[in-house]
């Protein structure tokens, strides 16, 4: 009892250390936040730069920080870029937190854990719906992305709502995380089809079609292999290196866009 503890005690502290990217704990970046809160978040400064705010980004609770987060972590990147190193992530702390729940629950089953277990996987697929709307869509329309947002909060309010308030049922479970997760696998697919002439697409085809290929471990199981490696287990070793992939992919992608958008600044 006590070691499990000490391992659950461990993985919390990891979580912790983790919940940060190595973006975020950049000085550059830290300064250049603290700088910019100072200069328009604070004080006099305040209503100006809520005056200059898109109506759309107040309402889905865009917040000063969040605007200078936002920029700063593209100054962040110029630099690295600038400097020939690796863009580093930003904010990851979606996958990191199913993860860890998902970690926990396989430590120690109980009723709390494995439905932390359950609904941050849920959170996780709508993330990834929603990362594909705003790739495909919100980049053009932020208003309708924000729009998605708020839909894709209230389904999961939803489901976590039903499950723990009205009945656990896996059944359900499984078939509303399938639905979705077809879902966002056919509408990268198209987005992917659409883009092809892009040289880092292959990317998000290969994430898609293998988590899709992957995922059949979760709905077909099999006595487990040497009576320890089960399906569940396999699917879990397994999509570590798909999530490396498409964090490629979105950095691949990243850097495209913030080249297509300084060309478009000196053509203008």
């Amino acid at each position: 009892m006590a070691g499990r503890t000490a391992r659950l005690v461990l993985l919390a502290g990891a979580a912790a250390l983790a919940s940060g990217s190595q973006g975020d704990r950049e000085p550059v970046y830290r300064d250049c936040v603290l700088r910019c809160e100072e200069r328009n978040c604070s004080g006099g400064a305040l209503k100006p730069s809520r005056s200059r705010q898109p109506i759309y980004m107040s309402l889905a609770g865009w917040t000063c920080r969040d605007d200078c987060k936002y920029e700063c972590m593209w100054v962040t990147v110029g630099l690295y870029l600038q400097e020939g190193q690796k863009v580093p992530q930003f904010h990851g702390k979606v996958s990191l937190n199913a993860w860890f729940w998902s970690t926990v629950f396989h430590t120690r089953d109980t009723d709390l854990t494995e439905k932390m277990d359950y609904f941050c996987a849920s959170t996780v697929i709508l993330h990834s719906i929603y990362l594909c709307c705003v790739r495909t869509v919100g980049l053009q329309h932020p208003a309708m992305a924000s729009a998605f947002r708020a839909l894709l909060l209230l389904l999961l309010t939803a489901h976590v709502s039903y499950l723990s308030l009205i009945h656990f049922d896996y059944g359900y479970n499984m078939a509303a995380n399938v639905a979705i997760g077809l879902l966002n696998a056919a509408w990268w697919l198209a987005w992917c089809l659409w883009n092809q002439r892009l040289p880092h697409v292959h990317k998000c085809v290969a994430v898609v079609l293998l988590l899709q290929g992957l995922s059949l471990l979760e709905l077909l199981d099999f006595p487990p292999l040497f009576w320890v490696l089960d399906a569940h287990a396999i699917w879990h070793i397994s999509t570590i290196p798909v999530h490396v992939l498409f964090f490629s992919f979105l950095e691949d992608d990243s850097l495209y866009l913030l080249k297509e958008s300084e060309a478009k600044v000196k053509l203008d």
